[in-house]
């Protein structure tokens, strides 16, 4: 994701304070939690199962919720991102927008939504909280106890060790939030002479260098960082954003022309592959080389052939934003979801609270019309619930 915001084709600070500042956070009254068919009687019983016991306890609504990550103010939850953690379920959530209030102040705001985690609700199952906290144009969280981090570009200038080291206090002041996932780093390789006019990822300054080598030192050594602050990282933008000119954010039928299946700039993602990475995020534009006729998210050459089979990837596959995207627009809700997922998926993002309880219908209903995709719903969320054991 060009970062889950959905506020980042302004370079001005200004511009994006004011664009914040006009999105709309309110929604519907608040609901009731909508009991469980089946969930773990106490906390201790939960704690000491395996996920596959675990997931054998969650009712069908349960380990649908597990495989969203909804948006969430930086600044407090809305009533109906609020909703979509008690009613329908959702097991997952991220920061979005800018907040500077601090440290402490973010903490209260995720507290706020892990109160939320009940055995009807989520079966006990905590949450991942994540955000953008890449630094430079995207850093979400800011003010007291949160470092100013530099772009992607300028960390691709700091000496790999160092910037392990850099990467680690900065995950240490995500863990004091109560943030364990951090949606970095970029890995997407852009040629100097290209930047200016990729729009995604060299118009922020948002990669860690021009080469291949570069980015896969730079951008891996922020990730160890995170690591070892107990943070889980994101490898994104897969298979590489670097070569075109639209942001799928804003602008339809993105298309990368050039990017094979045994590109040179895979060597960052296949590093952080190897290196034990947790999550990959698909990007959401066409490939030609790869799989002319999908989006990223609705490709099974590129989850399953690519990240599973050639790359042996076994985390979570997690998309960009599959609710606001420009690129998404053809599709109706129920199709974006049911796809994602048919063809691999495992974490469907949404930046549009409000759209989760259609898409969460959706996988609900073919999930119990058809065995098959039922099967590939158990499978995604034992791979979140595996993930959320190991993290």
């Amino acid at each position: 994701m060009r970062h889950p915001l959905r506020h980042r084709s302004f370079k001005s600070l200004a511009l994006v304070a004011a664009f914040l500042a006009a999105a709309p956070f309110l929604g519907a009254a608040p609901v009731q939690a909508v009991p469980a068919a089946v969930a773990p009687a106490t906390a201790a019983k939960a704690a000491s199962l395996t996920p596959a016991q675990h997931l054998a306890l969650m009712s069908l609504e349960q380990k649908v919720g597990q495989l969203f990550m909804v948006d969430a103010a930086a600044t407090g939850a809305s009533i109906n991102t609020m909703s979509d953690l008690t009613r329908y379920h959702v097991g997952n959530v991220y920061l979005a927008g800018r907040s500077y209030n601090g440290v402490a102040a973010t903490a209260a705001v995720v507290r706020q939504m892990t109160s939320t985690i009940t055995a009807s609700t989520t079966s006990l199952t905590k949450l991942f909280v994540a955000t953008d906290q890449e630094g430079g144009y995207v850093q979400v969280l800011n003010g007291p106890g949160f470092s100013s981090i530099p772009t992607g570009l300028a960390q691709g200038t700091i000496a790999p060790s160092t910037l392990t080291a850099d990467a680690r206090a900065w995950g240490n002041q995500l863990r004091a939030a109560g943030i364990n996932v951090d949606l970095a780093p970029v890995l997407d390789t852009v040629t100097q002479s290209f930047a200016p006019f990729n729009a995604p990822i060299g118009y922020f300054e948002r990669e860690y260098g021009y080469t291949p080598a570069q980015v896969s030192a730079e951008g891996n050594a922020f990730a160890t960082g995170l690591k070892q602050a107990g943070i889980a990282p994101t490898a994104k933008h897969f298979p590489g954003l670097g070569r075109v000119t639209g942001n799928t954010d804003t602008t339809a039928n993105v298309r990368d022309t050039q990017t094979t299946s045994n590109d040179p700039n895979l060597l960052p993602f296949k590093t952080a592959i190897n290196g034990g990475i947790h999550f990959v995020m698909v990007s959401s534009a066409y490939y030609s080389k790869i799989d002319p006729t999908h989006i990223g998210p609705q490709s099974q050459i590129i989850m399953q052939n690519l990240l599973r089979t050639t790359d042996h990837f076994s985390g979570i596959i997690i998309s960009d934003d599959l609710c606001n995207a420009a690129q998404l627009q053809p599709w109706s809700l129920g199709v974006r979801a049911n796809d994602f997922f048919n063809v691999g998926g495992t974490m469907l993002l949404c930046g549009n609270e409000r759209d989760i309880p259609t898409m969460y219908y959706s996988l609900i209903a073919l999930a119990q019309a058809r065995p098959s995709f039922m099967a590939k719903i158990n499978a995604a969320a034992l791979k979140v619930l595996e993930a959320k054991y190991e993290l």
